[in-house]
């Protein structure tokens, strides 16, 4: 059975814009796209950079340190020097609630 832990209020992240949240020792990158809202892990695969500092362009987030591009709703890379996907969280909005299955 799936768990969900609360971790944010969907009011705090503007549309086209991250947070970072800490659940489990982890670092997670949530992001608002429209309404929608994805979770992925906060750590480039490249160098660790912090996804959620990157820039947002549609459904892509850049590393803030070497360039490297994710797509934010599957983790897949898009533009090296990353050859890793990032993890993906599974998200539900409950109310105002942003909960991140674990």
């Amino acid at each position: 059975m799936a768990n969900f832990i609360k971790v944010a209020k969907a009011s705090a992240i503007p549309d086209q814009s991250a947070l970072c949240v800490e659940l489990n020792g982890q670092r997670i990158a949530l992001f608002n796209l429209g309404g929608e809202f994805y979770a992925i892990q906060d750590a480039c695969t490249h160098e660790g950079g912090p996804l959620s500092e990157g820039v947002i362009d549609g459904e892509a987030v850049e590393c803030p340190w070497h360039g490297a591009i994710f797509n934010i709703r599957t983790g897949a890379v898009i533009l090296d020097p990353a050859d890793d996907p990032v993890a993906t969280y599974r998200v539900r909005v409950t109310d105002d609630d942003i909960e991140i299955e674990i």
